[in-house]
């Protein structure tokens, strides 16, 4: 067991990083946030004990300055959490070069914290790199990985890759490859968000059939999954990070739906699905769950009420900032 008292936390604005926060804020854990310089989203952090924001991009990780801003600001730490990746949406994720400059952050990341003492270095992985399996095939340590796009070759070679070089620096290397996670701070591109935001206007959205097989992961789950990770894991691990359990889509989708409106309309198989549709998708989270005792806590109804109501908050909020509160569903 590796005791951890101090944290680094890249991509901490985002919903993982959020969530991350918040939960090793609540263990007593010191933590630097690097945020993007001018982020708006730093606010979130705010008001967590024993946590520091340190205006810090990607790109100046390999910088002495990213030293200095760090231990200057929290000393030696135990725990570098890399979850910051520029380009996981649309055509970015196939811009090579963007995706190359990810893979060059990754090794920063890796040897700034071994500059900073870290005992283990954990790493954002993604469904991404197996590519395209087998329906009915759970993803598991031993899957074989083919990779179709850019994002996905490189979330496989930045794993790889800082795999070897922590080993040669002698840190502790964990790299969680990351399924569907919802919850509270997620963007609004997401199926589940966007759903959940036009419920809330009063809307119908478009789905599929929903006739897909889902893994889906509440992000508080997903926190600690990390943090467990960090304190239990086995080096050079690759752990899948979801439930470990599947549902069509469109029992997901009904369930949204409830949370929010239950009278409001489906709007299933409105749309035709994409090509290539994955029709399945589940994490064998065995490995995990052996080496660190990880099982998900909330289920897919607890974690979905809890997020439409910190949704209906925000939106409520900017409404009544914007002056549009009648745009907003209670």
């Amino acid at each position: 067991m590796r005791e951890i008292k101090t944290a680094v936390i890249t991509g901490a604005t985002g919903m993982i990083g959020t969530a991350l926060a918040q939960l090793l804020s609540t263990e007593g854990i010191t933590v630097a946030a690097c945020v993007r310089p001018g982020s708006e989203k730093a606010a979130r952090l705010l008001d967590l004990d024993k946590l520091y924001t340190i205006d810090m991009d990607l790109e100046e990780l390999g910088k002495e300055e990213a030293f200095d801003k760090i231990f200057h600001m929290v000393g030696k730490v135990d725990a570098f959490f890399h979850l910051g990746w520029a380009g996981t949406f649309g055509e970015a994720r196939d811009d090579m070069f963007l995706q190359n400059q990810n893979i060059r952050c990754v090794l920063d990341a890796s040897k700034l914290a071994k500059r900073l003492g870290c005992q283990v270095f954990v790493g954002a992985g993604s469904q991404a790199e197996y590519g395209r399996v087998t329906d009915g095939v759970s993803l598991s340590t031993d899957t074989p990985t083919f990779p179709e796009n850019g994002y996905g070759i490189a979330k496989l070679a930045a794993g790889q890759m800082s795999r070897i070089l922590c080993r040669e620096l002698g840190i502790c290397h964990i790299w969680m490859r990351i399924l569907s996670i919802y919850g509270p701070w997620d963007t609004e591109k997401t199926m589940v968000m966007s759903a959940v935001d036009t419920w809330i206007r009063g809307g119908k959205p478009a789905f599929s059939k929903g006739e897909q097989l889902w893994d889906y992961l509440y992000v508080k789950d997903a926190a600690r999954a990390l943090y467990l990770a960090a304190v239990l894991g086995k080096d050079g691990s690759i752990y899948p990070l979801g439930s470990g359990q599947v549902r069509k889509l469109k029992s997901y989708i009904k369930q949204i739906r409830d949370a929010v409106e239950p009278s409001a309309e489906l709007g299933l198989g409105e749309i035709p699905y994409r090509p290539g549709q994955v029709m399945y998708l589940c994490a064998d989270i065995s490995e995990l769950t052996k080496d660190t005792g990880f099982r998900p806590d909330y289920t897919f109804e607890e974690g979905i009420k809890e997020t439409v109501a910190w949704r209906r908050t925000v939106m409520q909020a900017a409404a009544k900032a914007s002056g549009c509160e009648g745009a907003v569903q209670k």
